[in-house]
């Protein structure tokens, strides 16, 4: 397989909001490479798999193989473009209405990653239906339900991985579904307890329960603890974009734009932390910003050109901290909320409602709150800050 096959999901690249947007030629155009390091280990494995995969284009097991590389880079560097490999990879498999079980978690995982989570549930079903105790499926089954706010589905999913996976693992995604819900302190202290049962797990489960120790810590308003988390999972798991870009939050919260900027100076290529990165030039004043704030409408314009709106909340974000436009990034704030409910989507809704008084979504989160049960201390904050009818 060439080096740089076309991706399947392009990506419009150096727009401007003036500039007439750039149409292929032909479909296997190539409009960017991915950063390639030919002496990096997992791109020597990929180009090895691609190889066999080349020369053997109907073996199942090489095509999985190279689609799973491929989901696992799209997963730490948050490049959506690696999605597009992994489809490739996968060729006519990825369209089949009956593929085989490997396949179809693997396009469970992307389209949860698209925010199609209907059609992602729908897989993760057909997985469950055939392999009940298929523990990857009830994980990302458990995910998606949680990200959507249906706890009660998410919960389930839990429960019923304890006995399929190790502890570590089914406590995480316990932990996560209760801390949303009501109990933030017990569910920190169990899971903080597990971890310490288990040092021996691989870095990658380690960084991920410290990033969700992090977080729920920080929701507590236990900063000094959220910090030691962070930084502890970043020494596991340094090229986690999800993780980077929390720790950027956090930093930035925390008035340390400084660090903020040294941390993504390096890691622009991603939208999420170029958002951050350019939101922490601003608390810097430094006149870099407006440069960065144009790559960001261009990235932002070509997403919608794609009909791509997984980055809404990001989009919202910018149109609020960057644009100084309350109105849009309500709107934006409002559309992915629609489809995604974690503690961030109602963190941006929030400060956007704030900024432009709207009493409705205003007490339409603060509802959410209490049905919830949700502990954070920045979105009570947030919450406190809205009118009351005299």
């Amino acid at each position: 397989m060439p080096l740089a096959i076309p991706v399947l999901l392009f990506v419009l690249t150096a727009l401007s909001a003036q500039a007439a947007p750039f149409v292929p030629a032909a479909d296997n155009h190539v409009l960017e490479r991915l950063p390639y390091q030919p002496n990096e280990p997992v791109q020597q494995q990929l180009r090895s798999l691609r190889a066999q995969l080349q020369a053997q284009p109907h073996n199942l097991s090489v095509a999985v193989e190279v689609a799973r590389r491929y989901v696992e880079l799209g997963r730490s560097s948050g490049d959506p473009r690696y999605a597009g490999y992994a489809e490739a990879a996968l060729g006519p498999r990825w369209s089949s209405a009956q593929p085989p079980t490997t396949v179809r978690l693997l396009r469970a995982t992307l389209l949860q990653r698209q925010h199609r989570f209907d059609a992602a549930l729908a897989d993760l079903d057909a997985v469950l239906e055939a392999q009940p105790r298929h523990a990857q499926a009830r994980l990302t089954r458990a995910t998606a339900l949680q990200v959507q706010g249906a706890f009660d589905g998410a919960r389930a999913e839990c429960l019923a991985l304890q006995p399929l996976t190790q502890e570590l693992v089914s406590a995480t995604c316990l932990a996560n579904v209760d801390a949303a819900t009501g109990s933030l302190r017990t569910s920190y202290a169990r899971l903080r307890a597990v971890l310490e049962r288990h040092t021996d797990a691989p870095a990658g489960i380690r960084a991920w329960v410290l990033t969700s120790l992090a977080e729920m810590a920080l929701r507590g308003g236990s900063v000094r603890e959220a910090e030691a988390h962070f930084r502890q999972a970043l020494v596991l798991d340094p090229e986690d974009s999800y993780l980077m870009g929390a720790y950027a939050d956090f930093l930035l919260d925390q008035g340390n734009p400084t660090e903020a900027i040294e941390l993504l100076r390096d890691r622009r290529r991603n939208d999420g932390l170029l958002l951050r990165y350019a939101m922490a030039l601003k608390a810097r004043g430094s006149p870099d910003l407006p440069s960065q704030v144009d790559e960001l409408r261009s990235r932002f314009a070509a997403s919608r050109l794609r009909g791509d709106r997984v980055h809404l909340r990001e989009e919202a974000r910018f149109t609020a901290h960057l644009l100084q436009d309350a109105a849009g990034a309500l709107k934006l704030a409002q559309q992915n909320w629609a489809v995604q409910k974690e503690p961030a989507d109602l963190r941006i809704l929030l400060e956007a409602a704030v900024a432009t008084q709207d009493q409705a979504a205003l007490d339409s989160a603060a509802a959410w709150l209490a049905r919830t049960r949700l502990e954070d201390v920045q979105l009570a904050h947030l919450v406190s800050m809205r009118p009351h009818p005299q």
